[in-house]
């Protein structure tokens, strides 16, 4: 009974911790007309350094392809994403960053890394590189 309740209240802990992370980034990066979900989206596309379709950019992105749909309405309204035609199937679409998509997401990346680091500042190399291993334990159980 008491592994039960211990696990319990690091669930909990993970979970508030996990939330209070994602309102500070999102509170930095509101700052300057950007946020969390935008960023992921982002971010899934830089890494692909290839247009996606909107399928992929979902499933990598872990989210509902109707909330990619809506997320990629918008950074498309601000010019920061195109949706383009695939060469070898011209009924199908893919996003791509534009230039101005590219300059945005770097810069989004900076203020998530500098408010994670603003996040961590209490803690010092040894508890760092603690908290990084037990995480990484955490996430590959769970694979």
């Amino acid at each position: 009974m008491a592994v039960q309740g211990s696990s319990d209240i690091l669930i909990d802990e993970l979970y508030e911790t996990t939330h209070r992370l994602r309102q500070f980034v999102e509170a930095r990066l509101r700052e300057k007309g950007a946020s969390v979900a935008r960023l992921r989206a982002m971010r899934m596309l830089a890494q692909a350094q290839k247009p996606l379709r909107m399928r992929d950019l979902s499933e990598m992105a872990g989210i509902a392809a109707r909330t990619a749909t809506t997320i990629v309405d918008s950074l498309e309204r601000d010019g920061l994403v195109e949706r383009v035609r695939h060469p070898q199937d011209r009924r199908a679409l893919l996003v791509r960053l534009t230039d101005e998509g590219l300059r945005c997401h770097r810069e989004a990346e900076e203020i998530d890394r500098l408010a994670l680091a603003e996040a961590t500042a209490a803690l010092n190399t040894d508890d760092r590189e603690q908290l990084r291993a037990l995480l990484a334990r955490i996430r590959d159980h769970t694979v």
